[in-house]
């Protein structure tokens, strides 16, 4: 396999495939087991929680790291076997991203930029220019990068991922910590992403996947649970979500013990619980719209159970 990827014509779908991968590190934990997924174009979520084998996946994806076996293909190029290739065609915002903190904006922009093998100075002056603008940081450009906010800084990291016009983009964890201000700052910019480009979204985050992908998939324990389209997902619980409050500990340990509980929430100091049954359980419990979050948590339950 020659190491150069075709270019994208018109509205050609894309694909990364990603075929039975498994990692398991030195310290005995094994983060992915035998994961298989497909991504085409457009914002694919990965939704899971903390220590679920996202960060992982990312990694093996953006070649940083190889699995202990498997493979993953972007179109017909082998990931694992065309490193190289790969790396001119991704842009990548890992969960922690480093800059220089006395350099700004431009001139860091610059650098990544001859880095990603961009060396015609007009080109890169365009693009950076470019860049800029799309992530509203134009006017802070020649600011330091250690005076940035944090929701300035995960805009620059996305803005170098955009450097070269890459078909394959991965951020991950992009807006924990954000404020709410910031986070539709950054959700917008995602969302104007080309749709010939393949965006992979990690995530623990149930809102960011449910505002911006039309596909997700659901990970623990290094496997998919589920895959699929939100509002499918969302349809197989339709119907099927009951809540109430509960006014003491007594009563919740009496819910808990006889219902399928998805989740509780204080309201007005009370316990909102939502249960899955697959008809009325009555006992006060009134039909409700089913949520992404109830899809989340009623699959991380399931998981959990099983192992």
């Amino acid at each position: 396999m020659v190491g150069v990827i075709p270019t994208p014509s018109g509205g050609r779908t894309l694909s990364l495939r990603i075929e039975g991968i498994s990692k398991t590190y030195g310290n005995g934990v094994q983060a992915l087991k035998s994961l298989s997924l497909t991504i085409g174009n457009n914002m694919f979520g990965l939704l899971g929680p903390n220590g679920a084998g996202k960060s992982t996946l990312m990694r093996t994806i953006a070649t940083l790291q190889d699995p202990d076996e498997g493979s993953i293909w972007l179109d017909e190029l082998n990931v694992m076997q065309n490193k190289d290739a790969v790396r001119r065609v991704l842009g990548y915002l890992p969960q922690e991203f480093g800059v220089y903190p006395k350099m700004n904006a431009v001139d860091m922009l610059h650098h990544l930029a001859v880095m990603k093998g961009i060396t015609n100075a007009g080109e890169r002056k365009d693009q950076v220019e470019a860049l800029l603008k799309q992530t509203n940081l134009w006017d802070v450009r020649k600011k330091t990068l250690s005076g940035y906010s944090g929701g300035m800084k995960q805009r620059f990291g996305i803005a170098q991922a955009l450097l070269g016009k890459p078909r394959l983009i991965i951020v991950d964890e992009p807006t924990a910590g954000l404020d709410p201000a910031e986070r539709n700052r950054f959700l917008n910019l995602l969302s104007s992403i080309g749709q010939n480009t393949v965006v992979i979204l990690s995530t623990h985050i149930v809102d960011d996947v449910k505002e911006l992908c039309p596909r997700m998939a659901i990970i623990a324990g290094g496997q998919v649970l589920l895959e699929g389209s939100p509002n499918e997902s969302l349809e197989l619980l339709r119907g099927r979500i009951y809540s109430r409050l509960v006014r003491s500990e007594e009563e919740m340990n009496e819910v808990q013990a006889h219902f399928d509980v998805i989740s509780t929430q204080m309201t007005a100091g009370l316990h909102q619980v939502r249960v899955y049954a697959e008809s009325s359980p009555g006992d006060g419990f009134t039909p409700i719209e089913s949520d992404l979050e109830d899809v989340y948590f009623l699959n991380l339950k399931r998981h959990q159970k099983a192992v």
